[in-house]
């Protein structure tokens, strides 16, 4: 690196419980440890850890992220906010791009995209002066940038996300006697994660194993629709709903069994979550998640909305305890080696590196 540090800010979209908001925490540490000044531009920090909030750089700016008021904002406040303008933009979701788009315009900076998961809809509107690389999470979600979403693949690096490593000494091995199991999931509750299967198993399994608990952590659109299926189901006595979290830590230690019931995917650093803790992991095989998970060996893949089919899954795990824990250590032994935080963070700041000696940076 050069005598000064790099200068990022990091646009993110509003704070909640869910991977690529975790993505972001961890990147601007990670930077930190690196000398990288780096600062977070979010249009909600109200859902983000005090903690954290005393920890990093943090500047909100609330509704942001609506497409005219963060074009308006871009304009009228940009210059006003940096004591030293950012020599990069680090876009951490596709949801803030039209606000990325018009950060870059007004103050001449270039600018990188990560995209975790590709949505339906338009492809992204990247304005190809000021863009130059766009980060994908997964393999796949490379190649639906490139296909569907007209990105020229000369543009496009996979990174996968990072998680933070913990000591073993620290985690309880999965399906200890002596207490109810507990199989849970986490994440944003929105319909491509499929959670309708995840109750509709929950009720199956109840049928055959009434001692079971069943965890849904998070909050989202699909929240009120989640918790009316339960009651239709009969199931709301051993499904707990946790929506009020500043991230997932405490309910994963929870858990004895991850699920990922998703029908669309990129990779899930919630999964990583999950893993890095020992906990065996029973998901849909797409998207990034077979890019982790070898079946039977790291974990259990299971066809999307197969709801009989991960069914059995959950309860093979559930009846053989040992073969649980085997899956929970070999996978965490994976995430350890391949998707640790400093690998995703050196990646990155290469990235940055690269951009920052390109001659087409037009200086403010």
């Amino acid at each position: 690196m050069s005598a000064d540090p790099l200068d990022i800010l990091l646009l993110a979209p509003p704070f909640e419980a869910r991977g690529i908001c975790a993505y972001t925490v961890r990147l601007a540490r990670g930077l930190a440890r690196q000398g990288v000044q780096a600062q977070i531009l979010t249009s909600d920090a109200r859902n983000l850890d005090p903690r954290i909030r005393d920890e990093l750089p943090v500047h909100e700016w609330l509704y942001a992220h609506l497409p005219v008021w963060g074009s308006v904002l871009a304009r009228l406040r940009s210059k006003q906010l940096f004591e030293r303008l950012p020599q990069l933009i680090h876009i951490q979701s596709p949801r803030m791009l039209r606000l990325g788009n018009e950060l870059a315009r007004t103050l001449q900076v270039p600018y990188v995209l990560t995209v975790h998961h590709l949505s339906d809809g338009p492809r992204l509107a990247i304005d190809r002066r000021w863009c130059r690389r766009v980060i994908a999470a997964s393999e796949s979600v490379a190649d639906e940038l490139v296909s569907r979403g007209r990105i020229p693949a000369s543009l496009v690096t996979v990174i996968a996300p990072g998680v933070e490593a913990c000591d073993a000494e620290q985690l309880s091995p999965p399906l200890e006697t002596g207490r109810a199991p507990v199989i849970g999931t986490a994440g944003p509750l929105e319909l491509d994660k499929g959670l309708c299967w995840f109750l509709g198993s929950a009720r199956a399994i109840l049928a055959v194993r009434p001692e079971v608990e069943f965890v849904i952590a998070g909050s989202g659109s699909e929240e009120a629709n989640l918790r009316r299926l339960a009651r239709e189901l009969g199931t709301t006595s051993q499904v707990t709903f946790a929506p009020y979290l500043y991230d997932f830590q405490i309910s994963l230690r929870a858990m004895d069994i991850f699920c990922l019931p998703a029908v669309r995917q990129g990779l899930s650093a919630i999964m990583l979550e999950a893993m890095v803790l020992g906990i065996p992991v029973v998901a849909t095989s797409l998207g990034g998640i077979d890019d982790v998970i070898d079946d039977q060996q790291t974990g259990i893949l299971v066809p999307p909305q197969d709801m009989a089919r991960m069914t059995d899954r959950l309860l093979w795990l559930l009846n053989n305890p040992l073969e649980a824990r085997r899956l929970g250590e070999a996978g965490r032994e994976r995430v350890l080696r391949d998707y640790g935080v400093e690998q995703m963070v050196s990646r990155t700041l290469a990235v940055y590196q690269a951009i920052s000696a390109d001659p087409r940076r037009v200086a403010a």
